[in-house]
């Protein structure tokens, strides 16, 4: 890789003022790229020097030498591909040379690049080597599998501007500011904390904890761009670090928000963390058993597990990776593992505190948090302190308040539609919450008329379902939803952004193939077995068969009423409707 922008010794990849006018007034003739949120990260942390020692999104001969042996070309260490990916018939139209304006959503131009080629990658080669699993049930190779486009291009990167952040605008450094400030502060040793997760009073002791051991002060350095699936949005969750700093000692920790899209790629990712980190200026890093890891994978009622070997990386992977590359890293990783609260000693202690005095701890994370918040629980008062937990209670109200919604997905003729609009009918009739109807047909002929039934319309219609969903879920209301949703990875995408604002309850409504093809009352089922209609549901097109739904109804045997009963009393017993 080449050294980075002389011209800049602060590190960033920002050309000169006159070279930037210059690229801006051309820029209306450039091709164009309007890059998503992880891209918009990644271009973020490539620009402020985040990514050092990258100057640009990689090219192939790098992206190969990452993917295979976690260094660049030139042997420097880097574990996760940053790589510029679009769909093929953009890169087909590029030639070498071309300038491409990457613009964010509102169309600024932050940066300009150079193309100079592109290729297909192998993703199932990535998926298996990058996070060790080809497993679509894995967040990040889902994204890779279903949400990357199929070629990545490379070029020179000029950055015209620093990306532009309208909210917490004095919690956002560049990693030169933050060295500056360390200096200024005369922090010699700092120790990065790098987290997705609101943090509470166990957080703070074992941070304090190795503090002290290291003799070192503390930077709170959170992910605030792409987290993992079912994380707090950021926008509460600064709250919640905002109010446990003042928790700290005066002028031991300081808190900056870090725009990095997470990869959920475990090992890889934890030693990825640490260069970035270390990029900051921090001395020391924070390294947990199971750093980056993602939720755990869906299973199916009945199914094991084992306890030492949860989810896709085993306990500590991502420490003995870090370990095995620890005297290439010019940042010290400090291991860290379980900690728990000690009720005998009225505190938290690490695993290895409790087994040497033969205690043991209490279990309570953010999911039991969560529960109790929104079902109205106690809280247990060693948890967490009531600043944090008035921040949380802004954002987990009781579910008697929450917006939430309702995803019917099943076959045509399944009793979807119908048992929604007479649910639809009896919430509006109980009053409380706003309350809308989604069904697929009419939202196909409102909001997705000019939409055929290939597999890629299909996608977006779901999606343009989900999002109108979130926005009524996002304010308070229920929004109820009855699309056939027949893809597995559409109806997750759905639920990841749904949940960021409210509860997303999904019925699969059972009912066997057979039966909805005997009620067949527009003939669909009659057209598709002659061919007359291709690509159709349960026939000539796959039907992926819910995992783990809330709810589960079949209406073979049971009447449209009776299944609505079914889910109201699921959302009754769940603390959706009010008891008053």
């Amino acid at each position: 890789m080449e050294a980075r922008n002389s011209d800049n010794p602060d590190g960033m990849l920002l050309v000169d003022e006159e070279r930037a006018e210059a690229l801006k007034r051309r820029s209306f003739g450039f091709k164009s790229i309007t890059l998503n949120k992880r891209q918009m990260c990644d271009l973020e942390l490539l620009l402020c020097g985040g990514f050092d020692p990258l100057q640009s999104f990689l090219d192939k001969a790098a992206y190969d030498s990452v993917v295979d042996d976690l260094r660049l070309p030139d042997g420097r260490l880097w574990p996760i591909p940053i790589v510029l990916d679009v769909d093929a018939a953009f890169a087909e139209s590029l030639i070498p040379g071309d300038q491409i304006a990457l613009r964010d959503a509102e169309g600024f131009m932050p940066a300009v690049l150079t193309f100079s080629e592109s290729w297909q990658p192998d993703k199932l080669r990535e998926a298996r080597a990058v996070y060790g699993t080809d497993s679509s049930d894995h967040p990040g190779v889902n994204y890779l599998f279903n949400e990357t486009g199929d070629t990545y291009i490379s070029g020179a990167l000029g950055g015209i501007q620093l990306l532009r952040h309208h909210d917490f605008e004095t919690l956002r450094n560049t990693p030169e500011e933050m060295r500056r400030l360390f200096d200024k502060m005369g922090w010699r040793r700092v120790i990065a904390f790098q987290t997705s997760s609101p943090m509470h009073r166990l957080h703070r002791e074992m941070i304090l904890s190795v503090a002290k051991a290291h003799e070192a002060h503390i930077l709170l350095h959170p992910t605030v761009g792409v987290s993992k699936p079912g994380d707090l949005r950021y926008y509460a969750r600064v709250h919640c670090y905002e109010a446990i700093r003042r928790h700290f000692p005066l002028n031991m920790a300081a808190l900056s928000l870090l725009p990095l899209a997470m990869r959920m790629a475990g090992p890889r990712e934890a030693l990825w963390h640490a260069l970035v980190n270390q990029n900051y200026g921090c001395t020391h890093f924070i390294l947990g058993p199971h750093h980056a890891s993602p939720p755990e994978p869906p299973t199916t009622e009945g199914a094991e597990s084992n306890q030492d070997d949860v989810g896709y990386y085993r306990a500590n992977a991502a420490q003995l990776l870090a370990r095995q590359y620890a005297a290439e890293l010019d940042i010290e990783i400090v291991e860290v593992g379980e900690w728990k609260y000690a009720p005998e000693k009225g505190r938290f202690l690490s695993q290895q505190e409790l087994a040497k005095d033969g205690l043991s701890g209490v279990d309570y994370d953010n999911q039991d948090l969560k529960r109790a918040l929104t079902q109205g629980q106690e809280i247990p008062e060693w948890f967490s302190y009531p600043s944090v937990l008035e921040e949380l209670r802004k954002v987990y109200p009781p579910r008697s308040r929450q917006g939430f919604t309702l995803f019917f997905t099943g076959l045509s003729g399944s009793g979807k539609s119908t048992v929604a609009r007479i649910l639809y009918a009896k919430l509006i009739e109980a009053g409380g919450r706003p309350v809308s109807l989604l069904d697929g047909d009419v939202v196909r002929q409102h909001l997705s008329s000019e939409l055929g039934f290939s597999k890629a319309h299909r996608d977006i219609n779901i999606r343009r379902i989900g999002f109108v969903a979130s926005e009524i879920t996002k304010n308070g209301g229920v929004a109820i939803c009855a699309p056939i949703a027949p893809y597995r990875e559409t109806r997750r995408a759905v639920r990841e952004l749904i949940e960021e604002h409210g509860a997303f309850i999904e019925i699969h409504v059972a009912t066997p193939l057979e039966v909805c093809e005997a009620r067949d009352r527009k003939g669909l089922y009659a057209k598709a077995r002659k061919g007359i209609i291709p690509d159709f549901t349960g026939v000539s097109d796959p039907y992926d068969i819910p995992v783990c739904p809330e709810l589960r109804l079949d209406t073979s045997s049971l009447s449209p009423a009776q299944a609505v009963q079914e889910v109201l009393l699921y959302l009754f017993k769940e603390g959706f409707i009010d008891e008053s």
